[in-house]
């Protein structure tokens, strides 16, 4: 019985931070982080599970399959971020790096600041 060859796609990454641009070929449906990672290329990451912003990307060409991806709201998904953590190759794909504190702002930056911090009262000593 023979198997049926993997398609793959290539997928560019532009790597802002690090100035240059890496293209892999990546299997459809493998997670792009992964396989980068494998084929040499390690990028930036945290925790692996799409809830932080450490992977984010910006879509410039092409489509991702990220349902995984807890860290960003549909309507950053709309905008076209993504995570490449959680990322798979679904076709041609070609992204750009974000700066975290950026990606993170636009997710959560509303929760915070707002009012005044007010300081715990002290615990009774018992």
């Amino acid at each position: 019985m023979t198997s049926s060859p993997s398609v793959s796609h290539p997928i560019i990454v532009h790597w802002r931070q690090s100035g240059r641009s890496i293209r892999h070929e990546v299997v459809e449906g493998d997670y792009i982080l992964a396989s980068f990672e494998r084929q040499g290329d390690p990028l930036p990451f945290s925790c692996r599970n799409g809830c932080c912003t450490a992977c984010a990307v910006r879509v410039l060409h092409g489509e991702i399959d990220q349902r995984e991806a807890l860290g960003l709201s549909p309507d950053l998904r709309r905008r076209g971020y993504g995570l490449l953590c959680v990322a798979r190759a679904t076709g041609p794909l070609e992204v750009e790096t974000q700066d975290e504190d950026e990606v993170y702002e636009l997710q959560f930056g509303r929760h915070f600041g707002r009012g005044t911090v007010r300081a715990a009262l002290p615990l009774e000593e018992e």
